[in-house]
């Protein structure tokens, strides 16, 4: 009986010590969660994005970014890192390139090029005729390690985010990973850039966000909206803003959202003036609970990955107008589709975006 005693006493050291002192990759910042709103007033629960109709991918899956382009051709990034062309319906499916890497938010320049974020490769140009081109990988000769937004203005300035300036997706098993560990650590350290393809110059706009995220431009190309997916807000930041950290106040930056139900992703443009916003997931109460405890969040990814803390699979997207009002709010609460990051809105259909699915979802407007 001493002798089992002392084993399971070893066992129980054993666990604690590995609990408590097993090195993790993430350095827990301090932060208090704002009280979760719930479901209700603008975002109140229904199932206006059940039911989606699906455009088959065949073995492609993670449909994260979708533009119809003037070619009348619908392109859309997956995970495997091509870039799909089709027709609206989904017919005349192609691979139109492959970076090599993970694309999530493109756009395109006045003279038709792809504008990519990729999220291991950088910023690139891809023409028509196929040509890769790496448009910036640096800022200050320091590494863009996870470009995700982009959005290209009329004055042919690019502007895009870069998630997390800790977590490179080509270092940290992948995009799901990384942005889990970013978002964990609470370090707000993505940031805002700009890229000029006149001076071929790339410069910082602004930083201190968690997990910098989706971007979209106002209509008169002044101010840039882009989501703080670690804390569940949107911002509004000038084009003229240059090294602005966000942490300290600046009339040049403002928050046009905040407290979301769930974890704001991309920014799409749509039309009448909307800007439409995927929440890829909702808030989870022990995600929020342990803001204000690091240790806990360190002692979490110690836990098999079954026991993480990840949120449950819900549909939801919304559409904001530039000065905050919520016009739209569809919603699955059963998450068939998952991961809803965004809505590509055409004359007559809604795309919906996602970083798993293995269809493209869309529904008649």
């Amino acid at each position: 009986m001493k002798k089992t005693l002392s084993v399971l006493g070893l066992l129980l050291l054993g666990a604690v010590a590995y609990l408590t002192l097993w090195p993790v990759p993430i350095t827990p910042v301090y932060w208090p969660a704002p009280a979760a709103p719930g479901y209700q007033g603008a975002h109140a629960v229904n199932n206006r994005l059940a039911n989606l109709k699906l455009i088959s991918l065949g073995d492609e899956e993670g449909p994260e970014h979708i533009v119809l382009a003037k070619d009348g051709k619908l392109y859309t990034t997956v995970l495997s890192g091509n870039i799909l062309r089709m027709n609206p319906d989904g017919s005349a499916r192609e691979v139109f390139v492959n970076t090599g890497g993970r694309v999530l938010g493109f756009d395109f320049d006045a003279a038709g090029n792809l504008i990519a974020a990729d999220s291991i490769k950088g910023l690139l140009s891809i023409s028509a005729d196929k040509q890769v081109t790496v448009l910036t990988d640096t800022v200050d000769t320091d590494p863009i390690r996870y470009a995700d937004g982009v959005v290209v203005a009329p004055s042919g300035k690019i502007y895009l985010t870069d998630a997390s300036t800790r977590f490179a997706p080509a270092a940290w098993g992948g995009t799901f990973e990384s942005s889990v560990l970013d978002i964990l650590e609470q370090s707000s350290t993505g940031r805002v850039l700009e890229y000029d393809p006149l001076t071929r110059a790339t410069r910082l706009v602004a930083k201190g966000l968690s997990f910098a995220n989706g971007i979209a431009l106002s209509q008169d190309g002044q101010t840039l909206f882009v989501n703080e997916t670690g804390k569940y807000r949107v911002w509004k930041i000038s084009v003229k803003a240059n090294r602005l950290d966000i942490s300290q106040a600046s009339p040049l930056a403002s928050v046009l959202l905040d407290n979301l139900p769930g974890y704001p992703d991309n920014l799409m443009r749509g039309l009448d003036g909307k800007i439409w916003l995927g929440l890829a997931k909702p808030r989870n109460p022990v995600i929020d609970k342990m803001g204000p405890q690091p240790f806990l969040r360190k002692v979490t990814l110690r836990l098999p990955r079954a026991l993480w803390p990840i949120p449950k699979a819900y549909g939801h997207v919304m559409a904001f107008t530039e000065d905050g009002k919520i016009v739209a709010d569809l919603q699955d609460p059963s998450g068939i589709y998952p991961e809803t990051t965004a809505v590509t809105e055409t004359v007559d259909r809604l795309y919906i975006q996602s970083l798993h699915a293995k269809g493209l979802g869309w529904l008649p407007k």
